[in-house]
């Protein structure tokens, strides 16, 4: 293939100072774009580690998204100083964009709330929640789930969109928390009688707070005998110990006191025996 000197000669003459020129300027646009966009990631990380409401991991996202989003934009720019359409660019991006998020729409789902949580804060890693339909210890918060293990030593993995959009009960917020425990009766005991034996008893569980003060009052009557709720409060670390304990007291107080055990009263009809059979050999 022959190439025409003097073509080339006349392209490099009219055209090349002014590609060359535009190149020079592209990588001088890329060295300062570049510059100026860490430089702006890193004052947003800074501004956000100095706020303290937001978690190292969500904030190394949010640099991350932030520094691909801006040189998206200055990629852009550069095509632009070669005349470059970009406007064909920008919706191919756009039309990406939304198919992508069509396709990961639970998952994108996750991600919003898990950053609304981890704004928010409604619980944090160690502490005793019910969310999502789930009761146990936050051992992990993460963008997209949350590892809650259960009292009996399994661990769920919860989305956090279902943990976001349904109610989350925090135990551990306050320092209190009550123990609800229950005491059956048996029917001729005097109640005021157990209530009294009980108070001392239950107040002096180890652990238990003296403010606010046991509770021991009648819950509702059965046909075995008065029921009483017995509701100590305690630090949410010695819930378990606590409410073991209770009820231990109360069997021990009630045994100590004599009382007969509840029994479910029986009513009998009088109906004839069958007539003896024959008495076989």
């Amino acid at each position: 293939m022959n190439i025409n000197l003097d073509n080339v000669s006349t392209f490099i003459a009219t055209q090349g100072v002014d590609i060359g020129l535009k190149i020079i300027g592209a990588i001088v646009a890329w060295i300062i774009g570049r510059w100026l966009i860490n430089l702006a990631v890193g004052l947003m990380g800074k501004g956000l580690d100095r706020a303290g409401k937001l978690d190292p991991t969500l904030v190394k996202y949010l640099k991350s998204i932030v520094s691909v989003l801006l040189t998206v934009v200055l990629i852009l720019a550069i095509l632009g100083l070669f005349g470059v359409e970009t406007t064909s660019f920008a919706a191919l991006l756009a039309g990406a964009g939304l198919a992508i998020g069509t396709a990961w729409g639970g998952l994108l789902a996750h991600f919003a709330a898990g950053v609304f949580m981890q704004v928010l804060r409604p619980y944090k890693v160690g502490d005793f929640v019910q969310a999502g339909g789930v009761t146990g210890t936050v051992t992990e918060l993460g963008l997209f789930t949350t590892t809650i293990v259960t009292p009996d030593n399994v661990a769920t993995i919860v989305g956090n969109n279902k943990i976001f959009s349904d109610n989350i009960q925090n135990y551990s917020t306050l320092p209190v928390r009550r123990v609800d425990c229950v005491a059956k009766v048996a029917n001729g005991v005097d109640v005021q009688d157990a209530i009294a034996r009980l108070r001392p008893v239950i107040a002096a569980i180890p652990n238990v707070t003296q403010t606010p003060a046991p509770d021991i009052e009648i819950l509702e009557f059965t046909p075995e005998g008065p029921k009483l709720c017995v509701r100590p409060y305690t630090n949410n670390e010695h819930y378990w110990q606590v409410y073991f304990d209770t009820h231990k007291a109360i069997v021990d107080t009630f045994g100590a006191a004599g009382y007969p055990v509840p029994e479910t009263p029986m009513s009998y009809r009088g109906l004839p025996l069958p007539a003896p059979g024959p008495v076989q050999a």
